[in-house]
C-alpha cells in the first residue's frame, strides 16, 4: 500500500497511516456509530461530529479520531465510526482503514 510505503518498523506503518488519515479525512464531517466497543461511550447508531486526529501515538490496530459528544469533545476508534454524507476522499479514507484492520 502506498501509505505505508518505506516504513520498516509497525510504529512507522502506524505514523504512515496517522499522516494519510490527518491529510485525507476533511474535518469535520458527521459519522454514525457501528458497534459499541468497551473504551468508547458511542451507541450503536449514534451520529456525530468528528473534529481532528489526537496527538497521541497511534498504533496499527487503532487510529483514534476526536469527536464532539454531549457538549465535549473526546477520542474515538475510527474503526468504530461510519461517515454520513461526507465527502468521497473522506468515505475512501476511512474505507482504506477499515479494508486495513479487516485483512
Amino acid at each position: 500500500m502506498e501509505i505505508i510505503v518505506d516504513t520498516y518498523s509497525p510504529e512507522e506503518q502506524a505514523m504512515g497511516w496517522h499522516a494519510y488519515l490527518n491529510d485525507t479525512l476533511d474535518f469535520p464531517f458527521e459519522a454514525s456509530c457501528l458497534t459499541e466497543r468497551e473504551e468508547s461511550p458511542l451507541k450503536e447508531g449514534e451520529t456525530v461530529r468528528v473534529v481532528g486526529m489526537p496527538t497521541t501515538e497511534p498504533t496499527l490496530r487503532q487510529q483514534f479520531v476526536i469527536i464532539e459528544w454531549k457538549n465535549r469533545e473526546l477520542g474515538v476508534p475510527l474503526k468504530q465510526l461510519e461517515p454520513v454524507d461526507t465527502s468521497s476522499t473522506t468515505e475512501q479514507a476511512i474505507a482504506d482503514w477499515h479494508y486495513w484492520l479487516e485483512r
